[in-house]
């Protein structure tokens, strides 16, 4: 058995240095491609826009609201990048399929390429507001303590959850507007941060606890981590509401109702067609879900508020 395991590992390494040889132009933009996380990193784009939107209401600056986003992508990719070369021996033997371990992309291609973007980002913040500076250099220190090791241990879900609320707080520094409900978005980004970190370590949690690993899905299991994942989405929901109903934060009531049945029926169809029993693969899909539903969430009561 371990001999046949061996010889499964030496076909992929000969396999991966036989493309490394003979790579074409196609095969090192894909590559790259691949080694910036498209998906993961683009729902992360996609809710910068949303709160640098809601941040800059009713008054559009749209060249501030693109250099906002674009600082905010390029530490994306720049984390996602370095993510897979520090894990690339790993991935070499867990994840054959990935760029750095397929020969797409050597390993110092992708240390240069997320420093790069290290600088890009760097370039651009210099353009905003200090405050923005701040929250980036907090959000990336995050990431990179994140990818040098404690991905691998329980306080993956606690590093995920602080990075969170980071998001709409770098989008209103960016666009310079201050704002009262910011407090209230540690709490809700928080809790929303958990579930995102359990929802996106799902699909991997087997195999991460065979290499050893001991992220927080692992320790919670597959099925406490469904489980919790759905209850922190339908806390922070709960304290919208509380936070709308006592007045502490005042939005437009058909607005926060509207997002909180929607946010229900999100996890009502979680429920239904996602679970612990279901195939590994459909674990992507309720990721997706997941972070669409954070999203709405999060966004839509920025909207009801603001509005």
């Amino acid at each position: 058995m371990v001999q046949s395991h061996d010889g499964k590992i030496a076909c992929q390494v000969i396999h991966s240095m036989e493309i490394a040889k003979k790579r074409q132009i196609k095969d090192i933009l894909l590559g790259f491609y691949l080694l910036s996380h498209p998906v993961p990193v683009s729902f992360h784009i996609v809710a910068v826009t949303v709160f640098t939107l809601l941040a800059a209401w009713p008054h559009f600056s749209w060249s501030i609201i693109a250099l906002v986003i674009a600082v905010h992508a390029a530490m994306q990719v720049s984390i996602a990048m370095l993510n897979d070369y520090c894990d690339r021996r790993v991935d070499a033997e867990s994840k054959p399929s990935k760029p750095i371990p397929r020969g797409l992309v050597h390993p110092r291609e992708a240390l240069i390429a997320g420093i790069i973007m290290i600088v890009i980002m760097l370039v651009l913040l210099t353009q905003l507001p200090l405050l923005a500076l701040v929250i980036s250099l907090c959000y990336l220190a995050l990431g990179m303590a994140y990818n040098l090791g404690l991905k691998s241990t329980p306080l993956s879900g606690i590093v995920f959850a602080l990075a969170m609320p980071l998001i709409p707080l770098y989008a209103f520094a960016g666009i310079g507007r201050p704002l009262s409900i910011v407090f209230w978005l540690v709490p809700t980004g928080f809790l929303l941060g958990v579930a995102l970190n359990l929802a996106n370590s799902l699909p991997d949690l087997e195999e991460d606890a065979a290499h050893g690993a001991r992220t927080l899905a692992v320790v919670l299991g597959v099925r406490r981590s469904f489980a919790v994942c759905q209850f922190m989405i339908v806390l922070c929901a709960v304290l919208i509401g509380i936070l709308k109903i006592t007045g502490i934060v005042p939005a437009q009531s058909w607005i926060i109702l509207s997002i909180l049945i929607l946010t229900c029926l999100a996890v009502e169809a979680m429920l239904l067609f996602f679970s612990p029993e279901k195939p590994v693969e459909t674990r992507k899909n309720y990721f997706y879900l997941v972070a669409s539903t954070c999203i709405l969430l999060a966004g839509g009561w920025l909207i009801g508020v603001l509005v």
